[in-house]
Parts: structure tokens; C-alpha cells; sequence
């Protein structure tokens, strides 16, 4: 244990978490934390990656019974460890507040940075996902399959059971959880730390997802915890966002079940520097609509690009097309806007700059159910639940498939079954893939299996997207997306 006190402490003086003045006062708190009687520092040459540090304490400490050997004992504590090295909120903001006047990028890159090196964004477990691009008539879609949630130990989950029920933090996006302990139900926060923000409309914080499902992920919450509403603050703020870090892309949910994200509490955003396939889209037709330059996208969600200079133009189109949007009604393409009182009609909203020009797309979206589709008519279908069941949000409107993490052993199964290695009948844990491996039995599986099953998967992300589409992409989608819009114009 000596060693790996040395190891980490020598880790945050090369992280620049710690200065060499701390040293002395580091070593005494980890000593106390890992109950150790004695200590003595030595100067390390080669330092360990952090989670081989981290482990080689756990394991230690999970030999001498002094924590559970489990996942959730395990994050729960090794958070507690980096809490040592990590600075106050009031100097990380202070940091980044120097950095930022120099150049936004800089402070972003630092943050980033800063939130890797601290354990917040727990890289070992991201680098386990799996990622691959599918072809498609709308262009290249990225795929991934999420690894980086581990499963939960059933002694954990029976000890989250027994955890009181509290109302603090709120959330997981409540600014309250900046070093937060956290428990068996709740995830520690101790070495999480929040950048303010005032956006055009209040006080906001800009941090970035534990999970960052692509380059960059930030996440901006409100300080209040209020729930996510879609209108012309949402714009504005969306906007303000973007003009301050012009090198990030921000968006937003919807504010309606179904079409919207998994926390619908509490008002927030997502960012990121990442180019996602929604930007490549070539347009079917291009209008003026409240004059500003739009374009209808050939994409499966049916998405509005508008384009100018100034962003109170935009947000002022923005508005008027998601109030007439609310209120419209196809029932020959099962858009109904409501239903006893109960609003079906949203917008998904996505903010960029571009080559001189700011962009807002905004996708479409109606959460209706109906007895064919209690899920909803406009949600991923009963047919490719096997694939993706779950809420198609924003960054699937983007074109980034976020899949479950069962499909990596049940393709490789579904593969073997295709390579004839064994039979459906023999294979284990892909019933849910039946019907499908069935189809895809009767073509071709000779050679490029591996390739050729993941583009089969990615075909089938593509038709969920299609599903959540409320203009279908043919010809009588477009004429009635066309229809939509060239209505705008006359109001």
C-alpha cells in the first residue's frame, strides 16, 4: 500500500491536481482514508495508469474486509481516494475562467482533460465500447455499443433497496452533487466539479457526461431544478451557449415522453465537439421560411435546417415554426398535434456554427401511441426492439446509434450461427434475434460474416430512425413535409 500511496500521489503531481506542497498533507489524508499506521514517501520514477493504482488499493482494502468487493463498494470508494487529489470547485472555476479568457478551446481542452484525470470520466471503461460507421441511403451512421456501465452486483442492488429514499440531490444533474458521497442507489460526486455558465436566460453549468458517448459530451443544467421545457428561452439559450464556445455543437431533448430524453425534471442541454452524420445530410428542397435560408433534409427524422448570421432571426423562426408545429395536424400520415388536451407534437433542436454562419436544425417529433403502437407510432417498432427498444433522443436524431451492451455476445452468437459453426436451435441467449436470424439466413454468408452482420445491424438502427420519423422519406412523406412547411409561410 505504500507504494501505490507514492504511485498516486506522484500521479497527481504529474496531473498538476496537486502542487508539491501538498504532498506531505495528500500522503497524511490518504493514510487516514486507507488506515494505514505508517508511511513514507519516495519519489516515484514510472508511474502506474491511474485505474491499476486505483485497483491495486481496492484490492488491498477488499482482502482486509474493509469494503465489499463489489462494483458499486468499489466506485464508491476509489471515489473517495481521488477526492484527495481533486481541487475546490472555487479553483477548478477560477482555472478555467483564466484559460477562457484566452481562448474558449483552451479552457474546454483543459476541463476535459482536467475531468479524465481526476476519474470523473472513467476513460478505461469508455475505450471498452464498440464503435463502427454503417452505410446508408442518408449517408454514414456511427454505431456503438455500450460497454461503460458495468453491471450491477446483486449485493449491490439489494443494498440500494435498503437506502432511504431522500429528495437531495434532486437529480443526477442537481448542482448539488458536486462532492457528493453518494450511496448504493445514488453514485459518488466527490471528484466532480461544475463550470457556471449564464446563458441568455439564467444561470446554467457546463459538465461533461460521466459516459461521453462522443468526443467532448457536456451536458448543461440548469441551476434550478425545473423541468425541461422547449420555447423561445430554449433557443435563446441554446444559441448563447454556442456563440460563447463556437467550437461546440448544443441541443436539446423534447420536453414530451417517448420522443424525449430519459430526464425530463430537470431542464438542461447536451453538447460536444463532434461531427455527427446529421451534418452531412443533402437537403430534398430548399425554402425561405421566415426569411431565413432552410433546407428539408433527406434524413429519416424530418428535419428543418435553417441558416443565417444572426441568431435572433433564427430564434425567432424557430419559434414560429414550433408553434405552428404544435398545432398541426396530418391524420392521412397519423399526425394528430393532441389528444384530450395532451400535446403530442415537440421539436428537437440542434445549434451550430459554421464557416460564418449560425444553424439550427430543428427535427420533427410526435409521441402518439395507438393500439398497433402503444409505444408509439413514431418510436422504434415492435420488429427492431431486439436491436433498440428505447427513447430515440438527441444524439440518435444526430445519427450516433447508441445500442445496448447485450448485442456484443449475442452478435457474436448470431455470427457463429451464420458461419454455420452451430445451429439456431444450439444457439444460447439470442431469442429476441429469431425471426431476424431467420431472415438473414436466406442470403449470402460465405465470407465478410463479421462485416457484413454489423452493417445488417446498422440497417436496422436505421430503420428505428426511420420509424421515428413523422414525414417518411418517400415520395408522399416529402410532399406532406413540403405541405408543413410551405405553410409556415403563409401564417
Amino acid at each position: 500500500m505504500n507504494t501505490l500511496i507514492n504511485q498516486l500521489i506522484q500521479y497527481g503531481l504529474d496531473q498538476e491536481l496537486i502542487e508539491k506542497y501538498d504532498i506531505d498533507y495528500v500522503a497524511n489524508r490518504l493514510i487516514d482514508l486507507l488506515g494505514q499506521d505508517e508511511f513514507v514517501y519516495v519519489r516515484q520514477e514510472n508511474v502506474l495508469p491511474l485505474p491499476q493504482i486505483l485497483n491495486g488499493m481496492l484490492d488491498i482494502l477488499a482482502d482486509q474486509k474493509k469494503i465489499d468487493n463489489t462494483v458499486t463498494e468499489r466506485d464508491l470508494f476509489d471515489t473517495r481516494i481521488m477526492d484527495v487529489l481533486v481541487p475546490r470547485p472555487a479553483a477548478v472555476m477560477h482555472t478555467f475562467k483564466e484559460k477562457y479568457a484566452l481562448d474558449p478551446v483552451q479552457a474546454t481542452d483543459w476541463y476535459y482533460a482536467f475531468s479524465q484525470a481526476t476519474n470523473y470520466i472513467r476513460m478505461e471503461r469508455i475505450r471498452k465500447n464498440i464503435g463502427f460507421d454503417t452505410k446508408s441511403r442518408y449517408g454514414t451512421m456511427h454505431i456503438t455499443i455500450n460497454l461503460s456501465k458495468p453491471e450491477k452486483d446483486p449485493k449491490d442492488i439489494a443494498r440500494a433497496r435498503l437506502v432511504p429514499s431522500t429528495n437531495y440531490p434532486q437529480c443526477l444533474l442537481c448542482k448539488e452533487n458536486v462532492g457528493f458521497a453518494g450511496n448504493a442507489s445514488h453514485p459518488a460526486r466527490q471528484n466532480h466539479r461544475i463550470i457556471e455558465l449564464d446563458l441568455r436566460n439564467g444561470k446554467y453549468a457546463l459538465q461533461y457526461s460521466p459516459y461521453v458517448y462522443y468526443n467532448e459530451h457536456c451536458i448543461i443544467l440548469n441551476e434550478e431544478h425545473v423541468p425541461m421545457k422547449i420555447d423561445r428561452e430554449t433557443f435563446e439559450n441554446l444559441f448563447s451557449f454556442v456563440e460563447q464556445f463556437p467550437h461546440y455543437m448544443a441541443g436539446s431533448n423534447t420536453d414530451i415522453p417517448i420522443v424525449g430524453g430519459s430526464i425530463l425534471t430537470h431542464d438542461h442541454y447536451q453538447g460536444g465537439r463532434a461531427h455527427f452524420p446529421i451534418e452531412d445530410a443533402q437537403s430534398f428542397a430548399k425554402r425561405k421560411v421566415f426569411g431565413c435560408e432552410g433546407e428539408l433534409l433527406n434524413w429519416p427524422l424530418s428535419t428543418i435546417r435553417l441558416k443565417d448570421k444572426d441568431p435572433e432571426k433564427l430564434t425567432d423562426a424557430s419559434v414560429r415554426i414550433l408553434e405552428a408545429w404544435k398545432g398541426y395536424d396530418d391524420p392521412e400520415r397519423h399526425i394528430v398535434s393532441q389528444t384530450n388536451g395532451q400535446r403530442h407534437n415537440a421539436i428537437t433542436p440542434i445549434v451550430r456554427y459554421k464557416n460564418g454562419l449560425y444553424e439550427i436544425d430543428l427535427v420533427l417529433r410526435n409521441n402518439r401511441c395507438s393500439e398497433q403502437y402503444p409505444d408509439g407510432i413514431f418510436h422504434p417498432h415492435a420488429e427492431h426492439h431486439h436491436i433498440k427498444k428505447e427513447n430515440i433522443g438527441l444524439i440518435e436524431v444526430m445519427g450516433l446509434a447508441i445500442l445496448p451492451g447485450r448485442l456484443k455476445s449475442e452478435l457474436e452468437t448470431i455470427e457463429k450461427v451464420l458461419k454455420k459453426e452451430i445451429t439456431l436451435e444450439e444457439a444460447d441467449g439470442i431469442d429476441a434475434h429469431k425471426l431476424w436470424v431467420r431472415a438473414l439466413q436466406k442470403e449470402e454468408w460465405s465470407e465478410g460474416v463479421h462485416e457484413k452482420l454489423l452493417q445488417a445491424a446498422g440497417d436496422k438502427f436505421v430503420r428505428v430512425l426511420e420509424n421515428a420519423g413523422v414525414f417518411k422519406m418517400d415520395e408522399d412523406g416529402q410532399a406532406g413535409f413540403l405541405q408543413f412547411v410551405d405553410c409556415l409561410n403563409m401564417k
